[in-house]
């Protein structure tokens, strides 16, 4: 079985990126763990939901990029 799932993307494929903030937050909760600060459950918890999230905007940028060339 096969699903499908049809987007609606925006003209300025730019738009498919975390805005700065959250971006900036990912990078600070990243950092503080690679310095070997251990993150706490909720941070740990939002940082692969950020990642996540990153990765399918990442796709979906992907996608609309090959689609329209």
């Amino acid at each position: 079985m096969s699903l499908t799932i049809d987007v609606d993307l925006p003209a300025d494929l730019d738009r498919l990126r975390l805005p700065a903030a959250v971006a900036s937050r990912l990078r600070s909760l990243l950092d503080r763990q690679d310095a070997g600060h251990p993150l706490t459950a909720e941070e740990r918890a939002e940082a692969e939901g950020l990642v996540d999230l990153a990765d399918l905007l990442t796709l979906l940028r992907l996608r609309a990029e090959r689609a329209g060339s």
